[in-house]
């Protein structure tokens, strides 16, 4: 049985790595090369689209991550919620993300759903 909860632990730390290189190491680990991450901002395909995008987070909020604070999974499928912190510790925001995972346990689909802060 595919332990879900690391897979989506290892993903998260794509989120946080710093370097493309570090982001491709964790992504490699926990998602198929074809994943789908979908939010209310974006939908993108691959490896290469999902470093780019990570790293415009980085460059919009420098050392912001994300923290999962519950998991449940069942039949390849999971859903996660999770706070987004700031470089010095406090909460951005919250949501909760919906995943898929393929035959050889990496995800094949992310889907984060979070309230899309009102632009000015």
């Amino acid at each position: 049985m595919t332990d879900h909860r690391t897979t989506w632990d290892t993903y998260g730390t794509a989120w946080r790595a710093t370097t493309a290189a570090e982001k491709q190491a964790a992504l490699d680990a926990s998602t198929a090369p074809t994943c789908c991450y979908r939010d209310p901002l974006t939908s993108i395909v691959g490896h290469a689209a999902l470093i780019e995008s990570m790293l415009a987070f980085h460059q919009r909020i420098p050392g912001a991550h994300f923290v999962t604070t519950y998991f449940l999974a069942h039949h390849d499928r999971s859903i996660a919620r999770w706070n987004m912190i700031a470089s010095d510790g406090a909460v951005l925001g919250d949501g909760v993300s919906y995943g898929e995972y393929g035959a050889d346990g990496r995800l094949t689909a992310m889907t984060g759903f979070f309230d899309v802060p009102a632009t000015p």
